[in-house]
């Protein structure tokens, strides 16, 4: 019998600059997915670790010192891949240099918009999403609350550097959901604030959000991607959950219950270490959930996540 081949590991820098912009860099002629769009990196060699790896890379690549950078997603090989590819994506948050195609690569740095036009290999549109979600996902409380004071509290939320907020209120009327994403539109782009409903993917779409967030039911439900949305997220609870998120082409996904919480009484939490083992082999950004706090946030993205979506652990600040 054959043994699998090992995995080639590479390691990818996610670099932006004062204007929010993103580094990018042109595959040259001769090489697979030859005049296509990437973020810089290599492979990494025997010996050394992750981040030797990523500041070696971006030195002979960029010529640029790395001082800083904190993981930002790890890519498991896609499934059947001939040659099975790791991908060890940093978010780079300190260099000294000016990057330069030190290659003679064509190097650019684009905006957000215009990196989500670019020709890129397939991984890279996981890369670009996971680069532009913040670690904090806020859930709005299942109490009803008067609208004008939800509205109020998100207000406060995003002036306190909330920057992706799902709207959950299963029993609001589809005038009272549009009012919510009117009233809060100045904020949103204001501050590159994503708002996604709790709902049918048609309904986030009518009704003025920038996405939808999935819940149980409606990922089950689906064929594929839905049309017409920017953002996509959604909820799983085990690894079949996170692969079917995966293979419809999601943008993120929320794993939970990491710890007991009152809403999932009856359900046995994840613990972290399960919880990490699936978001290694997930294949897409993904957050921590249940009986999350703020402290919660690194221990998160240290174990391979986006970071954290809370309720009750990211609402208070603003209560």
């Amino acid at each position: 019998m054959i043994a699998d081949p090992a995995p080639v590991r590479v390691a990818v820098g996610f670099l932006t600059d004062a204007a929010g912009r993103v580094l990018v860099a042109r595959r040259a002629s001769g090489k697979p997915w030859a005049g296509y769009w990437e973020f810089p990196g290599g492979k990494q060699e025997a010996g050394e670790s992750r981040l030797q790896a990523l500041r070696r890379e971006l030195r002979e690549e960029l010529g640029i010192e790395v001082s800083g950078a904190t993981p930002l997603i790890r890519l498991p090989p896609e499934p059947d891949a001939a040659l099975p590819v790791v991908l060890d994506v940093w978010r780079v948050t300190a260099y000294g240099g000016t990057p330069a195609g030190c290659e003679g690569q064509t190097v650019a740095w684009v905006t957000p918009d215009e990196l989500d036009r670019l020709p890129m290999p397939p991984a890279n549109r996981i890369i670009r999403r996971a680069g532009r979600l913040p670690d904090r996902y806020l859930v709005t409380p299942p109490d009803p609350m008067p609208l004008t004071r939800l509205i109020e509290n998100l207000r406060c939320a995003i002036r306190a550097g909330i920057r992706l907020i799902q709207v959950r209120r299963p029993d609001a009327t589809k005038a009272e959901l549009a009012a919510v994403a009117a009233a809060l539109r100045p904020d949103r782009a204001a501050g590159d604030v994503l708002l996604l409903l709790n709902g049918a993917p048609g309904d986030a779409h009518a009704l003025g959000y920038d996405g939808v967030h999935l819940n149980g039911a409606r990922l089950a439900s689906l064929a594929a991607r839905p049309d017409r949305l920017a953002w996509i997220g959604a909820s799983c609870h085990d690894a079949t959950d996170l692969a079917r998120a995966r293979a419809l082409a999601l943008d993120f996904a929320v794993l939970s219950p990491v710890r007991a919480t009152p809403g999932h009484a009856r359900v046995a939490p994840l613990g972290w270490r399960r919880w990490a083992r699936q978001v290694r082999a997930a294949g897409l950004p993904v957050y921590a959930l249940g009986g999350m706090a703020g402290a919660d946030r690194d221990r998160a993205r240290r174990l391979g996540g986006q970071g954290i979506a809370a309720i009750r652990g990211l609402w208070p600040a603003c209560a």
